[in-house]
Order: structure tokens, then C-alpha cells, then sequence
């Protein structure tokens, strides 16, 4: 199975470079993952395509300012992204423009004393081991700004602080936000709950993985980075009563889908978490994947290939594609079901 086999057509146009004036005013595209059939909708309008029963899951995971701009002892500009740390194991951060092992960066804000950031090893792939006197993640908080995903080539905004997080952010640690999550408001839920959807939650540190493209040629060849994750006793209770009754699990975002897959597979709900879902993969928890438009070639495009089948997510796409609809992180969602 090759990577380039998961390809379309994405005009630059059609990508959300800031997120929509207000939360939630976005559109729905629903996908009938057995027929193929497509149904253009409203997010406002979610409630309608849920029944009472169905258990809808969200990631509370809380995204970290990770991007932090750092100067060399010559004043070169760099920058940096902190990822998530597993355990004992040493800090890692992605990085911009050239650096070497025991470079020092110094980060700081208007007059204050610089922290130093050292270069412990450069590991490759833009990605290198470091330390510092303070803890990465407070440096983050402190100094650091969103980590807008690349492709919008712009830096952040204070909207950007309050857009690139969910409205019930609660667990820090991500070092990107659960986009699938980004249109929905508390008004939505409240009105999913009068209808009788069940609401729960889990936590997954959204990390590496999510940063690196797919190297390989063969889909199979890939390697998922791993990523905590923590799935609550009453969201595995909700999960239960609802596969025991004939209701639907709906995983808000492909975080959620994999989290709650990879529990199905080895029945651990919490640890490190690192499934890769591509085509052929055999789903045991969920019953409907709702999510955004997803990059060409994207680990998250073959998840989304796996539970709809490629060829109806391809017409989707480039039905999504004439109808003007907005992709990627700041655009439009799709409802798999």
C-alpha cells in the first residue's frame, strides 16, 4: 500500500488560514460510510444526525504555548517547538534553521533575565534532545506562543490563544490542538445533551506524530510516535452500556478515534498510546468519526480512509473541494457515520 495512493487535489485557497468569526458558524458535511451518500449540513446542526443514547467523546486535553523564539549567542534567530515528554525520557523539541549538539539558546521576554535552552543532541528530521534549568513546559507557558500548524505560514494572534483550544480544555500537555474539537461550542453540547446524547471524555496528549510527515513510501513502513493517554472509568462504563444497548460511540476527532481503538485492541486505558490506522484496519469501538478535512498524504487522511473506505472519502473530498468548503485545522468538519 503506497502513501502516494492517498492523494487529491487541495487548491491553497481552500485552506482555512484563520479560524471563522465565531465558533461552531462552520459546515457539515456528512458522509454515509456504507452507501457513499453525502449530505451538506451545518455544524449548528450536529444534534440532527445524533440520537438519544449515542455516547459522543471528546479529548480534554489542554494545548501548551509550546512555540518558543530563542536567539543564539550571536543573535541568530531560531525556533523551537516543545513536544510532549513520556516518562524519564529526555526533552525533545522540534526546531527551525541550523543548530548543532551543545548550542546554547537563550529565550526571554522584554527585560528579563534570558533562560538558557542547551542543544544536548540533534537526534535528525528537525528534531533534537535539550535541557534546561527550567522545565521546558513552564518556559513554554511562560515565553511561548500557539503552535499554529505550519502550513498556515503566519505566526499567532491573541484570537489564535482562545481559537487553537477547545472550550473545555482542562489536562495540559498537548503540543497541538485536537482540531476536530475546534468548531464545537458549549451550546452545541447542552443541546446535544437535551437530546439525550450521552457526553464523556479521555486525554491524549496530541504530540510528535502529529508534526512529522509520513517518510516512508509504503504505508505499512510508518512509525507512530507515541503519546499519553487516559480513558476515565465512567467513559468506559458509557462505552459499555452503549454497545450493549445498540447505541452509537462517536469519537470527536481522529485523537479520540485512535485512543479509544488502541483500547479495544490491547483493553488498556491508560499509558502510552501508539497505533497507526491506515486502510484494512478492523474497527472495534467506534460507529461514527466526526473530524475535519485532512491534509493530502496525512496519517489522519488514512485513518479517515480506514473507517469510510477511500473511495467514498475521495468523493467526499472532491465534493468538498467544488462546494467550496474550508479544509485543515481553522476549516470545515465531516461527519463519518
Amino acid at each position: 500500500m503506497l502513501v502516494s495512493d492517498y492523494n487529491y487535489d487541495l487548491p491553497e485557497e481552500r485552506i482555512a488560514k484563520f479560524p471563522p468569526e465565531e465558533r461552531g458558524s462552520t459546515r457539515l458535511l456528512v458522509l454515509n460510510r456504507h452507501t457513499g451518500d453525502i449530505e451538506d449540513s451545518h455544524y449548528r446542526d450536529l444534534a440532527e444526525f445524533l440520537n438519544p443514547g449515542d455516547v459522543l467523546i471528546l479529548n480534554d486535553t489542554r494545548v501548551m504555548q509550546s512555540r518558543l523564539f530563542c536567539e543564539l549567542p550571536d543573535g541568530r534567530k531560531r525556533e523551537l517547538v516543545v513536544l510532549e515528554k513520556h516518562g524519564d525520557e529526555p526533552q525533545r523539541v522540534m526546531y527551525r534553521g541550523k543548530l548543532h549538539d551543545g548550542d546554547i539558546l537563550k529565550v526571554t521576554k522584554d527585560d528579563e533575565r534570558p533562560e538558557n535552552i542547551t542543544i544536548n543532541h540533534i537526534i535528525g528530521n528537525g528534531i533534537a534532545e535539550v535541557e534546561s534549568d527550567t522545565p521546558l513546559a513552564d518556559l513554554a507557558e511562560k515565553y511561548g506562543t500557539v503552535p499554529l500548524p505550519p502550513y498556515l505560514h503566519r505566526d499567532a494572534t491573541e484570537s489564535d490563544k482562545a481559537r487553537y483550544q477547545t472550550v473545555w480544555a482542562k489536562h495540559m500537555g498537548s503540543a497541538a490542538a485536537p482540531t476536530a474539537s475546534l468548531n464545537m461550542t458549549e451550546e452545541l453540547l447542552q443541546k446535544l445533551r437535551q437530546k439525550g446524547v450521552v457526553i464523556k471524555y479521555l486525554t491524549l496528549h496530541v504530540g510528535l506524530g502529529t508534526f512529522l510527515p509520513i517518510r516512508s513510501d509504503k504505508v505499512e513502513d510508518h512509525q507512530m510516535h507515541s503519546e499519553w493517554f487516559n480513558i476515565p472509568d465512567n467513559t468506559i462504563d458509557a462505552i459499555n452500556e452503549a454497545k450493549t444497548n445498540s447505541y452509537r460511540v462517536v469519537a470527536l476527532g481522529t485523537t479520540v478515534a485512535r485512543t479509544l481503538e488502541y483500547y479495544g485492541k490491547t483493553g488498556k486505558t491508560h499509558g502510552e498510546d501508539d497505533i497507526f490506522i491506515y486502510p484494512g484496519f478492523e474497527f472495534t469501538i467506534i460507529d461514527a468519526l466526526l473530524t475535519n478535512f485532512h491534509a493530502p498524504k496525512s496519517t489522519v487522511l488514512m485513518l479517515a480512509s480506514a473507517f469510510a473506505g477511500w473511495d467514498h472519502l475521495h468523493h467526499a473530498y472532491d465534493h468538498a473541494v467544488k462546494q467550496k468548503y474550508n479544509f485543515l485545522s481553522y476549516g470545515d468538519s465531516m461527519l463519518i457515520c
